[in-house]
């Protein structure tokens, strides 16, 4: 069931989301060649309870993995998504995702941002930047009488013309009064098709993108995606708000 928010319910996800943008702010100004992903967590942790919030990803649980053990998502290159924060050190020519969920009030908020560590390599920056535009592609088609895979065929577009790859097993979803509300949004589809959006919703869109071929696999530890073929891969994300012809992302300072 697809939920229509109240403004009240909106101010809270807007809060919520608020505190993920400045999250991600932060630690983006903390990742450099040595730092561990457990630090990032760290800071990320400590910022979001220093605003009365509560790190929405620790100890979520899902498909019976068991719950999930840190406060952020960090993915390093091939790590598409869902990467465990722990002792790796970030090194030159790498790259991190950083996803962020926020719950306050009983709201979520939910973004991310691919940040490169020192100099990557030109394919490396092309992968991030045409992520990053894929997800402005699809908020701007998020606009009351659109339907859902308008948002997905632009992004599919968008970056299968610059020779990327779509990840096809993940996708966006509602959010708000849960982490994960209807209905998915994936990163791929025909124009025209899928549920219609309507004012209110507020909903998580967020291409993950590969260098090399869409497959992907699960290592492991239950939660890590990783690319087959060992390519790099990168990932966006904001929350947005439905609001007639002027889509609003919540999940920005």
């Amino acid at each position: 069931m697809i939920l229509i928010k109240s403004k009240k319910e909106i101010d809270y996800i807007r809060e919520s989301s608020r505190i993920v943008a400045e999250t991600l702010q932060l630690l983006k100004s903390k990742v450099k060649q040595g730092i561990s992903t457990l630090e990032l967590d760290k800071i990320a942790e400590d910022y979001i309870r220093s605003n009365n919030a509560t790190p929405a990803f620790k100890n979520y649980s899902q498909g019976g993995a068991p719950g999930f053990p840190g406060s952020i998502c960090a993915s390093v290159d091939d790590e598409v998504v869902h990467g465990i924060p722990g002792s790796r050190t970030l090194k030159e020519g790498e790259i991190i995702s950083l996803d962020i969920g926020v719950l306050k009030n009983g709201f979520f908020g939910d973004a991310a941002i691919t940040v490169a560590i020192g100099n990557v390599s030109d394919e490396k920056k092309k992968l991030m930047d045409v992520t990053e535009r894929s997800l402005q592609l699809g908020i701007e088609q998020t606009i009351a009488g659109n339907r859902v895979h308008d948002i997905s065929n632009a992004v599919q577009v968008y970056v299968e013309s610059h020779g990327f790859s779509i990840v096809r097993d993940l996708c966006g979803h509602g959010v708000g009064k849960f982490l994960h509300e209807d209905p998915s949004i994936p990163n791929f589809g025909r124009k025209g098709t899928g549920a219609k959006l309507k004012n209110g919703m507020t909903i998580a869109i967020e291409p993950m993108v590969n260098a090399g071929k869409y497959d992907v696999f699960t290592a492991a530890d239950g939660w890590t995606i990783l690319t087959a073929d060992g390519s790099a891969s990168a990932h966006f994300e904001h929350t947005v708000l439905i609001n007639n012809n002027n889509p609003e992302i919540l999940s920005i300072c």
